[in-house]
């Protein structure tokens, strides 16, 4: 008998919240081992390998609301489990947070996307602990993905954080592609979510305490975190929004490449940090409503957020918002802001 009953594993996943021993099964056409709650590690038994060596990383759930990736990793895992999908290329499949799935919120008790890079061990958290079970997890992540990546130490490497958006977006569906300390963008990448229908990139040009830059940093990992859409709970995701996504990520755990010469800029939205506003005081508050979405863009002068008895204005035309959120912990960023870019400069 399966030690995932019904080959459903994201079941299995949340009804062990924080810890599940280990254990191993041999299907058809892949090895699986299962590491912990959440974290599945697949690779092929055929001896051939690909023209191409690469080992990926597909996570979601970093945030536990965020339904539509849960269920994109849930199906690719099923097919696994079902063998009607069988991997070229060695794959960790992760749901980063399941408590916070079982409770339909971002996190329990502290964003886990400020924690990676070590920093899950580093400061206090919001009720002023040293650690909470989001640290540990962080923790044992980063643990997880260093050992799947030390496994393959030739391979290419790829780390895919999948998300959705609080509120809605001018562009529906974007990615952020992390600060990588001048070395180039490259197009496969572009073409490679443009073929998930995501269009608009973010460009950061600072570190950062998610997991996409520390997958990019830490292990060379080309790396995104990918927002599909809005956040809505399980059974109210349009799959047909989401079907190009799905096709795009089954064709790279198949070993199916993206062609990268039919990249041209015109095609996306690119966009890089301008600004980043922290929430540093309680009564800190955003100056226009829940329902403005992201990338919605302002006119200098026009006040974005209040906070100490001061108005902080934008600072050009056209200075757009990304992941504004008022209710972040004191010292964390309540908005980002963004203008266009280009990438010509930098780009293999």
């Amino acid at each position: 008998m399966s030690q995932i009953p019904n080959n459903d594993f994201l079941s299995l996943t949340r009804a062990n919240e924080w810890h599940l021993d280990p254990f191993e099964l041999e299907l058809t056409t892949v090895s699986v081992q299962v590491w912990d709650t959440g974290v599945m590690f697949v690779r092929p038994n055929a001896t051939e390998t690909a023209k191409r060596q690469k080992a990926i990383v597909l996570a979601s759930a970093v945030h536990g609301n965020e339904t539509a990736p849960i269920e994109i990793v849930d199906a690719l895992i099923t097919q696994i489990l079902d063998n009607k999908l069988t991997p070229t290329h060695p794959t960790l499949f992760l749901f980063g947070n399941p408590a916070a799935i079982n409770i339909g919120k971002r996190f329990v008790e502290e964003n886990m996307n400020r924690l990676f890079s070590g920093h899950h061990s580093k400061g206090v958290d919001p009720q002023g602990r040293e650690t909470n079970r989001e640290r540990q997890r962080a923790e044992k992540i980063e643990e997880y993905v260093s050992r799947f990546f030390d496994k393959f130490p030739g391979h290419e490497r790829t780390l895919y954080d999948l998300h959705t958006a609080i509120r809605d977006s001018a562009h529906e569906k974007f990615a952020v592609y992390p600060h990588l300390h001048g070395k180039p963008w490259k197009k496969e990448q572009f073409e490679m979510l443009r073929a998930m229908g995501v269009s608009t990139v973010l460009i950061m040009k600072t570190p950062a305490t998610t997991f996409s830059y520390y997958a990019s940093n830490t292990h060379g990992a080309e790396s995104f975190t990918i927002e599909l859409g809005k956040v809505r709970p399980f059974g109210e995701n349009d799959q047909s929004k989401f079907a190009a996504a799905k096709q795009t990520l089954t064709n790279l755990i198949l070993g199916e490449e993206v062609n990268s010469q039919q990249f041209d800029e015109n095609n996306f939205q690119i966009m890089e940090v301008f600004r980043s506003i922290n929430r540093d005081h309680e009564d800190f508050k955003l100056n226009f409503a829940d329902d403005v979405a992201n990338f919605t863009e302002f006119k200098q002068g026009e006040v974005l957020a209040t906070e100490n008895g001061v108005e902080i204005k934008a600072e050009k035309d056209g200075e757009a918002i990304v992941f504004p959120n008022a209710d972040v912990a004191l010292g964390q960023r309540a908005i980002l802001t963004v203008i266009p870019t280009s990438v010509a400069d930098n780009l293999v």
